[in-house]
């Protein structure tokens, strides 16, 4: 009895496994060890991206503060020019926050469409272009003419845009 029960669960046990293998090819079976991978930096993927994100929502905090104070109907001169000044300074060395293996074939959930990698000459052109704008909108926003700030802002927001309309996944 004991020789039949093991005989029928072999075969269960092999097909149990052959199914968690489905649908697994060599795209799709190491992203698990893609996320832990280290990168030539030493940071892992994962931590990478992580990084990186939390950058890009330092930069976008200080689009905010700026945009909202452009909006008020007596806008604070002194929070736009801290805003203006945390942008360029956030956005320093933006390139190398995209590293090979840290887009979407991670596996770590990522708004970076795979185009910044293959494109990559034109991902830089476009930061370089929004480093210029927003080193541009400081110097503006340190020099306290709020028409000035506003139109510099416009302009920085538009590199950004140009940015995220190519490189990275819809919102």
């Amino acid at each position: 009895m004991k020789r039949c029960k093991i005989q029928i669960m072999l075969p269960v046990l092999a097909g149990l496994s052959m199914l968690s293998a489905c649908g697994q090819n060599d795209e799709t079976a190491p992203v698990s060890m893609a996320a832990s991978a280290e990168l030539p930096g030493g940071m892992m993927v994962k931590e990478q991206i992580e990084a990186r994100q939390a950058q890009l929502k330092k930069i976008g905090k200080g689009f905010k503060a700026i945009s909202d104070q452009l909006k008020a109907g007596s806008p604070d001169l002194k929070q736009i020019q801290a805003a203006a000044a945390v942008v360029p300074k956030e956005a320093a060395g933006m390139v190398d926050w995209f590293p090979e293996g840290t887009g979407p074939e991670s596996g770590v959930k990522t708004e970076a469409l795979p185009i910044i990698w293959e494109d990559k000459a034109g991902f830089n052109d476009k930061v370089a272009a929004m480093q210029d704008a927003a080193a541009k909108l400081n110097t503006i926003a340190q020099g306290g003419d709020v028409a000035a700030i506003a139109a510099a802002f416009q302009t920085t927001g538009g590199t950004c845009k140009a940015c995220h309309d190519k490189y990275r996944l819809d919102d």
